[in-house]
């Protein structure tokens, strides 16, 4: 049956523009809004800022990303990465009824990436009630003034991406290499324990193996020696520190487990093409 509706109506449209530290703190949502769409609902762009959350909460519409379409019924919810190209709208016999907020924050390229959304937009066995009330949480607390509505609209935020993780990745483990029982407890040590020394005749009496066998299960398991996966990790555990703390890089480089800055400093480098310096003002500007 054609809708009643013929043209959009905006039952909510709301705008913001979020603090500087408000967006290095959480995540902002700078649009956001409640329609009913008209039949000619669509919109079309090559990259926008930020990401996109369209909740259906009744009638149909599209999705095209990637070169590929998706359909969107009641009760789904829509993660559009806005730098790509995409393209949205109602389906003209049935248009959709929908919320929806633009999500800027420094994470969400990665998240989006976990969440498999370029080739996956469409999350269709979420909990859409919850999803709501979260939605709705996001529009009271985006335009507020006071410091605890920035954090709850981020909380809001983060809320509605812990729904879509339960909803498409809920088997513990389910965003890692399946790993062999002994290596897996090897690396629960050094993802726990990275900043304390660590030898590989350790690892190997935890996985009760030889320290040969056990080198050689952790390679072909991860691609690498159990000592240069925790180079690595020591120097994941540094970018975040040096993002998001002010303390020197001698400092952050004991806190993560060298106790010489130069070898710090030569394996941040190796790693990241930049030196730890470098690093914190390059990520602090963008």
């Amino acid at each position: 049956m054609p809708s009643l509706f013929q043209e959009t109506v905006f039952y909510k449209n709301l705008y913001a523009t979020p603090a500087d530290w408000q967006r290095d703190l959480f995540y902002s949502v700078v649009r956001a809004g409640h329609l009913k769409a008209g039949i000619d609902h669509r919109i079309e762009r090559e990259t926008y800022p930020g990401h996109e959350f369209i909740l259906c909460l009744s009638g149909k519409g599209w999705l095209r990303v990637a070169g590929k379409k998706h359909d969107v019924n009641p009760g789904s919810l829509v993660w559009v990465n806005c730098h790509h190209p995409h393209a949205y709208g109602a389906v003209t016999r049935e248009p959709w009824e929908l919320y929806w907020i633009r999500v800027e924050g420094r994470p969400l390229d990665r998240i989006s990436e976990l969440l498999q959304i370029r080739s996956q937009p469409v999350f269709e066995n979420v909990d859409a009630k919850a999803l709501a009330l979260e939605f709705e949480r996001a529009f009271d607390r985006m335009m507020g003034q006071r410091p605890s509505d920035g954090a709850l609209t981020s909380a809001a935020v983060a809320a509605i991406i812990g729904i879509l993780f339960d909803a498409r990745l809920s088997e513990p483990g389910a965003i890692q290499p399946e790993l062999p029982l002994a290596v897996q407890k090897a690396v629960e040590r050094m993802r726990l324990y990275f900043h304390m020394p660590t030898r590989v005749v350790e690892l190997a009496q935890l996985s009760g193996m030889s320290e040969s066998h056990f080198s050689r299960q952790f390679k072909a398991a991860l691609g690498t020696s159990p000592i240069d996966w925790l180079r690595r990790e020591r120097i994941h555990q540094a970018k975040r520190r040096l993002i998001e703390s002010d303390d020197p890089v001698k400092e952050i480089a004991r806190q993560v487990g060298y106790h010489d800055q130069f070898f710090f400093s030569k394996d941040f480098k190796k790693m990241t093409k930049l030196t730890p310096t470098q690093f914190r003002e390059q990520e602090r500007q963008g």
